[in-house]
């Protein structure tokens, strides 16, 4: 019989906690640590001010939902999660939740707070049917470097360990970060540091980056995304980010976003621009566009809201891609532009890494609040609760892979850089399932996958046992070892 799943383990443990802490002042806290377990992992999106995470959670709901201008909404933390109907729910910092009143404008939610201060709401919650928010619940957070000091302290509250208000009893309600960055800026990286420091470990691997607003990194030229990919690259390989976040992946946000939600009226537009003999003059600069020209079948506030939706680079490279043919249609040409935004690829990572670990980012998350709750309310009948969630801690494989990534990342454990780069494939850091983990392909049969799996067990078991195997490499490689045994019982023969 295979051992329980660790979030069978953790919530046996918090069951048990439960049933000793009945109608005590731990309950509620308790049952808010078992309810995690069930439901979606929760990523927060984060960020300095400007930095376009409004516009990023919208791209990756693929609906135009949260307000991306400066209104009072954009200072309150936001979390939307799947729901059978469209609801939004303000929690008070004091008082019961209640639902507010709302409606479309220029397609994102206007809501209205009923005369309730941002400084007096806890969160909004929107509940709104859509399919990535039934795989992972996203927190749109206020922006960092805020000039109201206020506002900053709110998204370090909900990220940080133990920061928030109703956080003593737990480690935060965040499982994993979208932190995005426009520059390495000395608070970006103090913020990561702080993100990851609690009673653990720093854990990169329930963090990526992500380069934002990526085509204003090149100005908005023809090869500003290529640009962006290089400075990407760049940071990802930066050694203080490496330690704190997994990957750096470059996206234009607002792209991407306006891609989701392309009309077709916007492309009969698009497609008059195009048209234009002027065109390459029109989109030197936003001032010449607005300007328009004599021929330009096109209203001012037309190619105002053009500029607004797609941005300058966006309607270059759509202009570009119907003069060349390339696309036929408003299909075809949301389908280019959402490839070229790089939201593919941010997406598969967080299929592939965050909702691929889910069971594993929730359970740490759980354990977390488990321990600190039983800490907080000592009780002579848990005391041995405690003691075994330290042990399951300890003797969970899934948490070693885990605090093994974040010491091959802050260099601790000197591997050369092929055993690095493959030591990081076999724990799971480019994809959690077994094929991912051994460089092999999707449609990969079972004897390949235990071929090849049995390759890497006799490599770092003999990596293990040499005897000029320093200890650090020595306990790294015997993770590796078990790693592959995990992988070969999956994959056992009938």
């Amino acid at each position: 019989m295979s051992p329980p799943r660790i979030t069978e383990q953790v919530g046996t443990l918090v069951a048990a906690a439960l049933a000793v802490h009945a109608r005590g002042p731990a309950e509620p806290a308790l049952r808010a640590v078992a309810d995690r377990l069930s439901q979606p992992l929760r990523v927060a999106i984060a960020g300095r001010v400007k930095a376009g995470k409004s516009t990023l959670l919208n791209a990756l709901v693929g609906q135009q939902l949260a307000a991306t201008d400066a209104g009072e909404c954009t200072r309150i933390v936001t979390w939307y999660v799947d729901g059978l109907t469209y609801r939004i729910t303000l929690h008070p910092r004091g008082g019961p939740p209640r639902q507010l009143p709302f409606r479309r404008l220029h397609g994102a939610l206007d809501i209205a707070l009923d005369g309730v201060a941002t400084e007096d709401v806890e969160r909004l919650v929107v509940d709104w049917p859509a399919p990535v928010l039934r795989e992972m619940t996203l927190i749109d957070t206020p922006g960092m470097g805020s000039t109201s000091t206020e506002v900053g302290l709110r998204t370090e509250a909900l990220l940080t360990p133990g920061g928030a208000d109703d956080a003593e009893d737990g480690p935060g309600d965040v499982d994993a970060v979208v932190y995005l960055i426009r520059h390495v800026h000395g608070e970006d990286v103090r913020f990561l540091e702080a993100f990851q420091d609690g009673s653990v470990d720093r854990r990169p691997i329930n963090t990526v980056g992500v380069l934002a607003r990526a085509d204003e990194v090149g100005h908005a030229k023809p090869d500003a995304l290529g640009v962006a990919a290089r400075v990407a690259e760049r940071y990802a390989a930066d050694q203080r980010i490496r330690a704190l976040c997994r990957t750096v992946v470059p996206v234009a946000g607002l792209l991407a976003a306006s891609a989701a939600g392309l009309r077709e009226t916007e492309y009969r537009a698009i497609e008059l621009l195009a048209a234009s003999p002027d065109v390459d003059r029109l989109l030197v600069t936003a001032d010449r566009l607005l300007a328009g020209a004599p021929e330009l079948d096109l209203l001012a506030d037309e190619r105002a809201a053009l500029l607004d939706r797609f941005g300058m680079f966006g309607l270059r490279l759509a202009v570009r891609l119907i003069r060349d043919r390339h696309v036929a249609s408003a299909t075809d040409l949301a389908r280019e532009l959402l490839t070229a935004s790089g939201l593919p690829a941010l997406r598969t990572i967080l299929s592939d890494q965050f909702a691929g670990r889910a069971d594993v980012l929730k359970a740490r998350s759980a354990l977390m609040g488990l321990e600190a709750i039983l800490r907080r309310h000592p009780l002579p009948a848990a005391a041995g609760l405690l003691h075994e969630a330290e042990r399951v801690r300890a003797g969970a494989h899934e948490f070693a892979e885990i605090v093994l990534v974040d010491r091959l990342r802050s260099g601790a454990v000197p591997l050369a850089e092929e055993e690095l780069h493959e030591a990081e494939l076999l724990l799971g850091v480019t994809g959690a399932d077994a094929r991912s983990r051994l460089r092999l392909t999707a449609d990969a049969g079972p004897d390949t996958v235990r071929k090849a799996a049995a390759e890497q067990h006799l490599r770092w078991q003999r990596r293990a046992e040499h005897p000029a195997t320093s200890r650090e490499v020595g306990q790294a490689a015997r993770v590796l070892v078990r790693t592959c045994e995990g992988i070969l019982g999956e994959f056992a023969a009938g």
